[in-house]
């Protein structure tokens, strides 16, 4: 093997190297299951900002944090082409209140 061709050869298996250590798989988005005993508060009624071209409003909801529910501001999210946005809910089954995250769908 000439010098050359040992130089080009090192180099390209460094790149590999490199390429190879630096690549991570995307983590799986999973939901998270929150099931609580404790219903959570009335919605807070709170004035829409007039409508932005191009974004969808959020309106905000109750958050379970650990041992009581947090309200949440409502924002504005960029709209998606073809979807519509089903807001966060809390949904009574049985004993429990499970959490609905806000979501897309077409």
């Amino acid at each position: 093997m000439n010098a050359m061709t040992r130089s080009l050869a090192l180099l390209a298996g460094l790149g590999l190297a490199l390429g190879a250590a630096s690549y991570a798989p995307q983590a799986e988005a999973r939901p998270v299951v929150v099931d609580v005993r404790v219903a959570p508060p009335p919605p807070r009624h709170v004035r829409v900002p007039p409508p932005r071209a191009g974004y969808v409003w959020v309106p905000g909801y109750w958050r379970w944090e650990g041992h009581r529910h947090i309200w949440v501001d409502g924002y504005w999210v960029r709209a998606r082409p073809g979807h519509r946005y089903v807001p966060a809910a809390w949904v009574h089954r049985g004993p429990y209140w499970h959490f609905v995250p806000g979501h897309w769908v077409r």
